[in-house]
């Protein structure tokens, strides 16, 4: 089971950010199998980790690249990043306090927030740079 679909419309017609969302699709729908199958609380919070270095290095790589086009939404576009960072560390708290709960709101919110981010300012940065 899936929790995120690649679709055209996530493209912002640069190739290597393009690449990086699909990369960042397969990482959490490899995480959300492993979550609902595996028991090891350990091997789920290194999954996790790896998902935030992953998320972290993609966000450098877009920020970098709006900077060097003057890209008006700039401020805004970073702030949902930094917004999105915070959530998935609270997440990660909430996932070692209780894993049931916590593994519940890592599916839901997660899976919300890329869809939202990638139809909403991924959409307009892709006007921009595409």
């Amino acid at each position: 089971m899936t929790l995120l679909q690649w679709r055209v419309e996530f493209s912002v017609g640069v190739q290597s950010i393009d690449d990086e969302h699909r990369e960042l699709i397969d990482l959490i729908n490899n995480f959300y199998e492993k979550l609902l199958r595996e028991s090891d609380n350990e091997k789920i919070e290194l999954r996790l980790g790896d998902i935030v270095s992953a998320i972290s290095m993609h966000f450098a790589l877009e920020e970098r690249l709006m900077r060097e086009s003057n890209y008006e939404e700039y401020a805004a576009h970073k702030e949902d990043h930094e917004e999105l960072l915070d959530q998935i560390y609270e997440l990660a708290d909430e996932f070692l306090t209780d894993p049931i709960a916590g593994g519940s709101q890592l599916e839901k919110r997660l899976s919300s927030w890329f869809a939202g981010h990638f139809a909403g300012f991924d959409a307009r940065l892709h006007g921009a740079l595409g």
